[in-house]
């Protein structure tokens, strides 16, 4: 199968793709200001939970509000947005995730804070999905999987810089102060987004019956499928990795953004490597990230008593954040017309990834299971999304046949 997407964005002029560097770095900043907000309240549930008098469980119920905000949003946003021009869409959508965190910085309880979370995860999805379309379309020739990577990498470096620089604002100045910090990441982004991304028209056959033709083609809900369900093992241990760091390896407290950037380095390599391999053998990574990640998410499981092992266990599991452009490429690969749709669908399909395995992780630890039953957790979901796969692969076979 064609690694090309059928209906690709209109290709830009040579000045446009002239501008890609200072262009990805801008978007990439925006992916810094999401994957910050969206990561940093698990660096923080203890404090989050102590503030609003809930357990830790309860308190991971906000991660889930949040990724529920992605979900909805990403694919009414995206067919509401399909024939606006890409920057201002852009800018639009960063300024409503910049204003839904400081928010959040003010909210008086647990109820409001969920709302109010739940509000600041709508623009997420759709702000990924347009600004890798706007990538792609920029790269050059047989570059689609990296200019996709490098979009994430923005969300990656979040996880090595600004989830620990929002623990460490958290444990002095309070998580108000980690959301505050967010929002102001998010306005820079608009800023450079203005400055640095060419404007970008839809293409000229976009429109919002066109977008929605995507849902009528089972790859697409496969590929989402494997996302939402094979992504949730590396959330699974995420959301509660301060508590199973903290209370089960026997943490130093003051070592914990340390061991938060070691995830976080995880992710960079994975998004580092993985795009090497998917513009020449897209499926074959797909599969191998997804048994990669239930063997090092079993392992995770096993060492997490042991300090040492337990933090190399951490980097490892974050190198599951490769899947991400892997799957990003192949939505593109099969969504026909509807390409915003799709590529914006990818992220809801990881936030529902990040709603279930929290609540399967929280789920598990309720139960009396252990802080280390999250790596369990995470190793089913994962060869669940492995099955997934498996299912799309037989589909596509039978179609060629």
């Amino acid at each position: 199968m064609s690694t090309h997407p059928p209906h690709a964005p209109d290709r830009p002029s040579a000045p446009e793709r002239s501008a890609y560097g200072p262009a990805v770095l801008a978007l990439g900043v925006g992916g810094f200001g999401i994957g910050t907000g969206e990561f940093a309240i698990m660096g923080l549930l203890p404090e989050v939970a102590a503030d609003l008098g809930v357990s830790i469980p309860q308190a991971g119920h906000v991660i889930s509000a949040y990724a529920l905000g992605v979900v909805v949003g990403a694919p009414v946003l995206a067919v509401l947005g399909a024939r606006l021009e890409r920057r201002a869409l852009l800018m639009a959508l960063m300024a409503c995730f910049a204003l839904g965190n400081f928010a959040s910085a003010l909210a008086p309880g647990y109820v409001s804070l969920s709302l109010l979370r739940f509000a600041a995860g709508l623009p997420h999805g759709t702000y990924f999905g347009v600004a890798a379309l706007v990538a792609a379309g920029l790269a050059p020739a047989g570059r689609r999987a990296a200019a996709v990577g490098h979009i994430m990498l923005g969300l990656t470096v979040a996880v090595v810089v600004g989830v620990p620089l929002a623990a460490w604002m958290g444990e002095g100045l309070g998580w108000r102060a980690a959301f505050a910090l967010v929002g102001a990441i998010g306005l820079l982004a608009v800023a450079l987004v203005h400055r640095w991304v060419p404007r970008t028209p839809a293409p000229a056959q976009a429109s919002a019956r066109g977008e929605l033709r995507a849902l009528a083609r089972a790859q697409v809900w496969l590929t989402l499928g494997v996302g939402a369900v094979g992504f949730g093992g590396l959330f699974s241990v995420f959301s509660y990795i301060k508590p199973t760091l903290l209370q089960l390896a026997q943490l130093p407290p003051p070592a914990l953004p340390f061991a938060l950037a070691l995830l976080g380095l995880g992710m960079v390599a994975g998004n580092g490597l993985g795009p090497r391999f998917m513009d020449r053998h897209l499926m074959g990574t797909i599969a191998g990230i997804l048994l990669w990640g239930a063997a090092v998410l079993a392992l995770f499981a096993l060492t997490a008593p042991v300090l040492p092992l337990a933090l190399a266990s951490t980097f490892l599991v974050g190198t599951l954040g490769a899947l991400g452009p892997a799957l990003q490429v192949r939505l593109m690969d099969v969504a026909g017309e509807g390409q915003s749709l799709a590529a914006a669908l990818n992220h809801s399909a990881f936030n529902a990834a990040n709603a279930l395995g929290a609540w399967l992780g929280g789920l598990a630890i309720a139960l009396g299971w252990g802080w280390a039953a999250t790596g369990w957790v995470g190793a089913a979901l994962a060869l669940g999304g492995l099955a997934v796969f498996g299912v799309s692969l037989v589909l596509q076979r039978r179609t060629l046949d």
